[in-house]
């Protein structure tokens, strides 16, 4: 099966090769050659993922080993793939190009195929060593520069000449410098460098998922997401813009990739939104919007989301969690926003269907919903209850539910229509919601696969992501034939044909990770010469400066900081920069004015900044690949997108100072869903602000009215504290009481004091999480990493685990606990809900009286 991809018009698919996948269409022997390449590198990954090698005892490799696999893979793929400059040849591979992916294959290769020599001599590299590296390193910004652009290569320079130059240097930047020995030593011959955590991340990781997300396309997913959005959505008012943004954002769980979302989805939804009168800048700003979102999307996030795991510490199935409802809410805002351009515009649906009333409506979608979750529902206990009584049988007893599964899926497949391949952009024609569902609904397996190996079994994401392309496998090869046989039916050369899509999935997912090979081993540079130079400890002192202590002064400029970067450099690369120069800046200085930011905040704050490069004029990729669609002009789209994403812009602000928007310290059920439900309707009143609009167009004062509300929605916590302090302070030596006292999961706030190396007085406020409820608080704080000595009425941190919750909650060895502080007896900040509701309520009521002799009119009608 064709991806959407390949259903663009031919000038799309080459700006899409050119980003994504390498620009370059050879034919012959050279065209087969890259094929069976990527085709090798996506089987090793494949491999290296799954639970076999350890089964099987053979083909064990350390994490170094796969890396230098991995970089080998990708910079062979890049000289061959990407033309050098815009004039190289496409049809062909110039044989310097072979020359240099066969030395940037060895030099990427060199760490594992010398690996035990280089370990019996650390630090004292040979000349060999040295020149190897020299070339590797080279070759490896060339290799970016190809594959990423020149802003990412050209900053990874910046970064090595700041390593040689630090003895000139101004004395805020100055350092001892680094010979070209030791720099060469660190960079390629260490896992400090080059082959550091990203590189090990996207070797590990990243692959796998991207290799995901290539199969579900191939196989059919990509096409069932869009024609559900579309039999859900498409006889709306605006309902083309309302299925480009819930395509995206079902499609945000496949790929990770702006461009290619972009394309794939934009071709049928922005001459769908320019039909239905929404104008080409606006219908490319909202498939821009809500393809660079996909990013965000839980489960399957963009790269960077699983470098969160090796940066902050916690579980993939943990930042699931808190990435869920801001995405969800992006995507609710935007969806919100689609609908008030077409209040505003007077626009009518495109579709014609059958009136029904709308008790039947609600009804067959309750009916419909209910039911799911209750088949979920049963299932879940279904298979709980198998692990727990069948004990070692259990995986045998699953895998006869998942495969039972299946069949009855595929066998509902095959009693309704064959989704249509594409929309009918001239003549579109409506479907019926429930019927389209299930005609793919063998699609959803892989997915809910993956999502119950990482949020269930709390699988590792490498491993969860492999049993779900397993079952993926599973569905390609056989999908065609089940639904044939159950119609009856045969048809020759369809097993064939379901192979094949595996063998062409495989190879997208390789070609897919190309950049993204490049783009983590250059993040690696740079993260080296910051370790080499000690450069991460002199930035507290400088964003100190730059925002005078003050918190919400320092977030704007690290906002600032992420979109400027995001300009030319792709989102991963963008978080491992600044997450490695920021976070750790943003949680101290945070700490310093008694504010307890957890690290997840700070990562995810970074994360949500750097995909707005995608967006922001005059660089962002996405963008053009909207306007090349829309045939508008690419800066006014990027203007249009970046006001759409005003509502995206404020979630990481607001979560930084009240995370339960990230779903931290939220207690119980109720709790919960107060907590969801204030915020949805805060961005629902957000988005209404952004486009002064709410029943009708607002009035200066509505709009502060509504922002008032929006304010006490997303922080009532700041209002609350006006009346009431939120926390008490008692004594550090009941630590240890407090401790054992504290719930499962409970998070501990201390206020420490201490000297830093540079001499100066400093006091801080620190949190560290704890685990399963306990006996012994002592032990408690020793499983968080957390060592504390009384000293009679005053107690001392004695040792911080390296790597633990403590160290990354910024504890100090040798510093003093001056006090425990624990939240007051206060009423409950969901109290300021009230007061939003009845401003919402005053609007609305008086919105309305504006509306009652208008009533005639289409506009206040829909309304």
């Amino acid at each position: 099966m064709a991806t959407d991809i390949e259903k663009a018009p031919e000038a799309l698919q080459q700006l899409v090769a050119d980003t994504d996948t390498g620009g370059r269409k050879p034919s012959g022997l050279t065209k087969h050659v890259i094929f069976a390449v990527a085709l090798a590198w996506a089987l090793f990954q494949y491999w290296y993922a799954s639970p076999l090698p350890f089964a099987v005892g053979w083909g064990i490799l350390n994490d170094t080993e796969a890396r230098a696999i991995h970089l080998a893979f990708a910079m062979f793929l890049a000289f061959l793939a990407w033309p050098a400059f815009k004039r190289s040849p496409r049809d062909r591979v110039p044989v310097i190009d072979w020359l240099l992916a066969a030395l940037a294959a060895f030099a990427a290769a060199y760490l594992m195929l010398f690996y035990a020599q280089i370990a019996t001599r650390p630090g004292q590299p040979t000349g060999l060593d040295i020149a190897v590296s020299v070339a590797g390193l080279v070759l490896l910004l060339e290799a970016t520069r190809r594959a990423i652009g020149w802003p990412m290569a050209a900053l990874a320079l910046i970064f090595l000449a700041y390593c040689m130059a630090g003895p000139w240097l101004p004395e805020v930047l100055a350092h001892k410098g680094a010979s070209l020995s030791r720099l060469m030593s660190h960079m390629w011959l260490t896992t400090e460098g080059v082959y550091g955590i990203a590189l090990g991340v996207s070797a590990g990781t990243i692959f796998v998922y991207v290799l995901f997300g290539s199969l579900l396309d191939r196989a059919g997913g990509g096409n069932y997401m869009m024609q559900v959005s579309f039999a859900a959505l498409g006889h709306l008012r605006g309902g083309p813009a309302k299925v480009a943004v819930v395509s995206s954002a079902l499609n945000g769980m496949i790929s990770g990739s702006s461009v290619s979302n972009v394309v794939s989805g934009g071709i049928f939804t922005i001459p769908l939104m320019k039909k239905a009168g929404y104008g080409g800048v606006k219908a490319g700003a909202i498939e821009t919007m809500s393809s660079v979102n996909g990013q965000i999307m839980p489960p399957v996030m963009g790269a960077a989301a699983f470098l969160m795991v090796e940066y902050v510490g916690i579980p993939y199935s943990e930042i699931v969690k808190h990435a869920f409802l801001p995405a969800t809410l992006s995507y609710i805002g935007l969806l919100y926003i689609v609908h008030l351009e077409a209040l505003k515009m007077g626009l009518e649906p495109i579709l014609q269907t059958t009136h029904k009333p709308w008790r039947m409506r609600v009804m067959r979608n309750l009916i419909g919903v209910a039911g799911s979750i209750a088949v979920v529902c049963a299932l879940y206990y279904l298979l709980r209850g198998i692990d727990t009584l069948l004990g070692a049988a259990a995986p045998w007893a699953t895998a006869a539910v998942v495969l039972a599964l299946y069949l009855v899926s595929v066998q509902q497949a095959a009693r309704s229509d064959d989704l249509p391949e594409d929309i009918d952009i001239t003549n579109p024609k409506p479907l019926q919601t429930w019927p389209t569902v299930r005609a793919g609904l063998h699609y959803l397996m892989p997915i809910g696969m993956l999502i119950w190996c990482l949020m269930v079994e709390e699988m590792s994401p490498a491993l969860s992501a492999f049993w779900a392309v397993t079952l993926l496998i599973v569905l390609m090869v056989t999908q065609h034939a089940l639904i044939q046989g159950f119609r009856g039916q045969r048809a020759p050369g369809v097993w064939v044909r379901g192979m094949r899509s595996v063998v062409e999935g495989f190879h997208d997912g390789a070609r897919n990770m190309i950049g993204i090979g490049a783009a983590t081993a250059t993040a690696g540079v740079i993260v080296g010469a910051i370790t080499l130079t000690g450069l991460g400890l002199r930035m507290t002192e400088f964003v100190e400066f730059v925002a005078q202590g003050n918190v919400l002064m320092m977030l704007l400029f690290i906002a600032f900081v992420c979109l400027v970067l995001g300009l030319g450099v792709p989102t991963t690369a963008n978080y491992v920069l600044v997450a490695t120069l920021m976070a750790p800046v943003v949680v101290e200085l945070g700490a310093r004015s008694g504010l307890v930011i957890p690290l997840i905040a700070v990562h995810l704050f970074v994360f949500y900044y750097g995909i707005m490069g995608d967006i922001t004029p005059p660089v962002g990729l996405a963008t053009f690949a909207a306007a090349a669609i829309s045939h508008e002009d690419a800066i006014q789209t990027g203007v249009q997108g970046a006001i759409y994403a005003l509502r995206t812009v404020i979630l990481p602000f607001i979560w930084i100072f009240n995370t339960q928007l990230l779903l931290i310290d939220v207690h119980g059920w109720a709790e919960l869903l107060r907590v969801v439900a204030a915020c949805t309707l805060a961005t629902l009143l957000f988005a209404a602000v952004t486009m002064l609009w709410f029943r009708v167009k607002s009035r200066w004062w509505e709009t502060l009215v509504l922002l008032g509300a929006v304010a006490l929605l997303f922080r009532p916590d700041f209002f609350m504290d006006q009346l009431y302090a939120p926390n008490r302070s008692v004594p550090a030596a009941q630590v240890f009481d407090v401790a054992r006292d504290a719930g499962d999961s409970d998070t501990l706030v201390l206020r420490i004091s201490g000297t830093t190396i540079e001499g100066e007085e400093i006091r801080k406020t620190v949190a560290v999480r704890l685990g399963e409820k306990g006996e012994d608080g002592r032990k408690r704080l020793a499983e968080a990493g957390l060592q504390l000595v009384p000293l009679g009425d005053a107690v001392q941190i004695g040792q911080v685990k390296f790597g633990s919750r403590a160290r990354k909650g910024g504890f100090e060895q040798g510093w003093e606990v001056a006090s425990v502080e624990l939240p007051t007896d206060r009423p409950s900040t969901h109290w300021f809900y009230l007061p939003a509701l009845l401003l919402v309520a005053l609007v609305w009521w008086n919105q309305g009286r504006r509306m009652r002799p208008r009533l005639h009119m289409p506009v206040a009608a829909a309304a």
